[in-house]
């Protein structure tokens, strides 16, 4: 053998050597995260798609049905249907309703005066708080007989409704709930505001531009990424709305109720799993769930690029 070869082919197979340690090493330091994917994620997610198709009541049943538990759900199931409007309802009321609360929280919140960081600590408390605590909290503020909120309304000669116990008045109330606790999103806008160049204020006001032109022509295009961050994931957070319906029904042994009013679509889906243990139906509610999620988030990709704005220039 040629020895100049081999003293040429020798580095090579050993930085290849240690090309492959590297690698074994780097994958034995990810095999803990992706055994737990497999096993904790991936694996669960794919056998909730495989019972969507059977009849899996938990126990011993897990007969392959096919797409009956989806035609069951379109066509033999009025409570699915009552519970995605009421899910629809509250996404398209409280999304928007708190998207814009934020925004507006955080540019009143983003000015330089003694004692701001107080105020923004006081309106992100909400945010920190127990759920359930909460809840229980704006139960009694909303109760229509002894609550604050109907006691202040009645100071200026409005007689208040009976919030948690009126079906026409249910989601509404859980809605004014959430803008109390819009200090998360708050906190987000804040710090895109703080992102945004002083010196585009500037040269707006050398051409005469007022508060609200700087506001619509400057703030509010230079945070759009951040709208669009936050109008997605709340989208998806509002599809998944639950602990609300289930804790603060007027009737503790009804959840959802009055007139399944608060009834929305994760606590059907949870009353069908863990009540009657109709687990199959209730993976294939879950999927159609995800499957509207997909949906809704597609939809706001494409649409981004008509509103959403990059310091680049580009909406893409």
């Amino acid at each position: 053998m040629n020895p100049q070869l081999h003293k040429a082919t020798t580095p090579k197979r050993r930085k290849w050597s240690l090309d492959k340690r590297e690698a074994l090493e780097g994958y034995g330091f990810v095999a803990p995260w992706f055994i737990g994917f497999l096993v904790f994620t991936a694996g669960p997610l794919l056998f909730s798609l495989y019972a969507s198709f059977t009849n899996y009541d938990i126990t011993s049943r897990m007969d392959f049905i096919g797409f009956d538990n989806y035609k069951r759900m379109f066509t033999e199931d009025p409570l699915f249907w009552k519970s995605l409007r009421n899910t629809l309802y509250y996404v398209t009321l409280a999304v928007p309703l708190t998207t814009m609360g934020s925004v507006l929280l955080a540019v009143l919140l983003n000015v330089k005066i003694p004692g701001m960081r107080w105020f923004r600590t006081i309106y992100y408390l909400p945010t920190v708080l127990s759920g359930v605590a909460v809840y229980m909290l704006w139960m009694m503020l909303l109760n229509p007989e002894s609550g604050l909120i109907n006691t202040v309304l009645g100071w200026i000669g409005i007689e208040g409704p009976a919030w948690l116990s009126d079906p026409a008045w249910t989601k509404n109330a859980i809605v004014m709930m959430k803008m109390w606790a819009v200090g998360g999103g708050m906190l987000l806008f804040l710090a895109a505001l703080q992102g945004v160049s002083d010196h585009l204020y500037e040269a707006a006001e050398i051409d005469g531009a007022s508060s609200l032109r700087k506001l619509w022509h400057i703030t509010v295009p230079m945070i759009t990424p951040v709208i669009f961050f936050d109008v997605i994931t709340s989208l998806i957070g509002g599809f998944q709305i639950f602990q609300e319906g289930y804790v603060m029904s007027d009737d503790p042994g009804s959840p959802g109720s009055p007139s399944n009013s608060l009834l929305f679509y994760n606590l059907h889906m949870f009353l069908k799993a863990f009540k009657i243990f109709d687990m199959g139906y209730a993976m294939a509610m879950a999927w159609f769930l995800f499957l509207i999620a997909i949906i809704v988030t597609i939809i706001n990709m494409v649409l981004s690029k008509y509103w959403v704005h990059y310091e680049g220039g580009d909406s893409r």
